[in-house]
């Protein structure tokens, strides 16, 4: 057939069975009672829904129907990736009310958040296998069960211990469970241009959970209550179980693979403890020990967890390629890692979340601590940047099409260089609204053009029993880019914050030189990125004169700005050494008009998607 080519690696008789997301007999995929379904590039129509000359319809692009029926589908995985995403942002602007309500610390809300980015990390591959296993329908449903039960429990938690249950555990599981289904469910729903479309909406859907979770988040808990958050979860998950019918998966036709446990018990051993230590940085120290639990040698705990989470994953490489020369079922087939555009593809997934989770990690408390802001006031601001994010991702997933991924991703990576250095003009003690909001829009607009391509480049890199195994490392991908970004930016900006203070006390006349001795010993013990009424405050516990209080907090001050633009400058850095790992993203375009012709990724299936015997060592 003229206009079609297979997906990457897929067998002929996948690409043949998942030709019919809309078919006669099947009123779930959504097709009219007449079973009428264009066939794109066969060249023709049929009553029944099928490609003219061929028995199951045409296998390069999936029958279409007008109208919404055809994105059923993806309304409903995106719904469930909008939920994923949300449910973080909105948790971090209830931080206050949380340590309120169940009369606790700020650390150990923290302490929460972080168990829950532990729990997602460890368990993604292993929801990924499971996809395999069970089939990736099936375990899709089965995660959301499982996250509302979680969520259920979050809402009505009595105690700290239940919320971290509820939330951390239950939560952080089922959400293992399904975004990794997610990821190769819109695979099989999709091909060509529709794919490249729907991981465009996809990445739109993610970036605008994280931004408006704040204001969503702020606002209900502002004027109600955050556990009405997680009510409503329940109430969206039991919406989207509903419309589980328009969700179809392709049925395994061999033997069905086995789980690998004790790869599975090494890759979350490995993965929770390299995150653990990467996520713990700003509370215990790198090298020199802030807040830490215990000390090693006398050193800071976090760069030997971090090296036994290494040290335990260089084990489960060693397993998993033991299992492969056996030929036995691994938990991940690491020969994966040889297709440069998936490679590529997972490490630039790192470098997103990276630069897009420090930014929302520093920008927050530069609106919150700085300016002052309630929690729906900076959700607001940083509205922009969801908004022009899905828009952008949209478009930019059919201009992928036609200038291809690696030339969209670098524009991408350039919006948020400009981003970045927008972002750093209007850092000054008062904002300035109109610049801010069109810096955010930049950023949103490069974040779009990322996320429109790297889940279709990632996917169409594999063959198609490969995909839910690429789905849980892109996943274990984004939640180590998300752990890193935080981490990083806040090392970062608490120790830009601690030089330029001390700098400033030191060359500051207006002190004395007891007051300079008495701050340095304090910052001894560790500082903290606060409101400047704070150290007011304690400077007139102190007993310091008014000279001297209004000295030390115009230092603070300064010095809270020169943190805030040391991390931002730090995301530029990270932005502009993210081109190197960009050349073998897919080149690959559309030629012409009329939608003819591969996806881009696609153009670089029949390399990508060589058998596993093939990539075998």
């Amino acid at each position: 057939m003229a206009g079609h080519r297979p997906v990457a690696g897929e067998p002929r008789s996948a690409a043949i069975a998942v030709t019919a997301h809309v078919v006669a007999a099947s009123p779930v995929a959504g097709e009219a009672a007449g079973g009428v379904v264009r066939c794109d590039g066969c060249g023709g129509r049929s009553a029944e829904g099928r490609c003219p000359g061929h028995p199951t319809g045409c296998p390069g692009r999936l029958g279409e129907v007008g109208g919404v029926a055809h994105w059923r589908a993806l309304i409903v995985l995106g719904t469930a990736q909008f939920l994923m995403v949300l449910d973080t942002s909105v948790m971090n602007v209830s931080i206050s009310q949380l340590v309120e309500d169940f009369d606790t610390e700020v650390t150990a809300i923290q302490a929460v958040i972080t168990l829950y980015a532990l729990v997602m990390a460890a368990f993604m591959l292993i929801g990924g296998r499971l996809g395999d296993i069970l089939g990736r329908r099936c375990v899709f449903l089965l995660g959301l069960v499982v996250y509302a039960t979680g969520s259920a429990l979050t809402a009505v938690a009595p105690s700290l211990w239940v919320l971290t249950l509820g939330w951390s555990v239950i939560e952080g599981i089922g959400a293992a469970m399904v975004l990794p289904a997610m990821a190769a469910l819109v695979a099989e729903s999709y091909r060509g241009r529709d794919r490249a479309v729907a991981y465009g909406v996809i990445g739109g859907l993610a970036g605008a959970g994280i931004a408006v979770g704040p204001l969503l988040g702020g606002w209900v808990t502002t004027y109600l209550t955050w556990r009405l958050v997680f009510a409503g979860e329940v109430v969206v998950v039991v919406t989207v179980l509903c419309f589980r019918r328009v969700i179809t998966d392709i049925p395994r036709t061999g033997p069905r693979p086995r789980l690998d446990a004790v790869g599975a018990i090494l890759s979350a051993a490995g993965l929770g403890l390299g995150v653990l230590g990467v996520l713990q940085s700003g509370t215990w120290g790198w090298v020199q020990p802030r807040n830490p639990p215990f000390t090693v040698l006398g050193f800071a705990p976090t760069l030997f967890v971090v090296a036994a989470g290494v040290a335990v994953l260089a084990f489960f490489r060693h397993w998993e390629r033991h299992r492969e020369r056996e030929n036995r079922d691994p938990l991940v087939h690491l020969s994966l890692l040889g297709v440069p555009a998936l490679r590529s593809g997972l490490m630039t997934l790192v470098s997103q979340n990276l630069i897009l989770l420090g930014l929302f990690f520093t920008i927050p408390l530069y609106l919150q601590v700085v300016q002052g802001f309630d929690a729906f006031q900076t959700g607001l601001r940083l509205l922009p940047v969801s908004v022009t994010m899905l828009v952008a991702s949209t478009v930019a997933a059919r201009l992928g099409r036609r200038v291809g991924p690696r030339r969209m991703v670098r524009l991408g990576l350039a919006a948020l260089v400009g981003a970045v250095v927008w972002l750093l003009a209007t850092i000054d003690p008062v904002i300035d609204d109109a610049q801010f909001a069109c810096a955010m829009a930049l950023l949103g607009v490069g974040m779009g053009m990322l996320a429109s391509q790297l889940g279709n480049v990632v996917q169409s890199s594999v063959s198609e029993e490969e995909r839910s195994e690429a789905g849980g490392m892109q996943f274990t991908a984004q939640n180590l880019g998300s752990a890193l970004g935080t981490a990083l930016m806040g090392s970062i900006l608490v120790g830009a914050l601690a030089h330029a203070f001390t700098s400033q006390i030191a060359d500051d006349p207006r002190l004395s030189e007891e007051t300079r001795e008495r701050t340095g010993v304090a910052l001894e013990a560790g500082i903290s990125f606060v409101p400047t009424d704070q150290v007011r405050s304690a400077a007139e516990r102190a007993g310091l004169p008014p000279s001297e209080v209004e000295a030390l907090t115009d230092a603070y001050a300064t010095a809270q700005l020169n943190g805030l633009k040391a991390a931002l400058l730090a995301a530029g850095g990270i932005t502009l050494a993210s081109y190197l790992v960009t050349p073998h993203l897919p080149t690959g375009r559309t030629g012409g008009t009329g939608g003819k012709g591969p996806a881009a990724p696609d153009a670089a299936a029949p390399a990508a998607g060589t058998s596993r015997s093939a990539r075998r060592p």
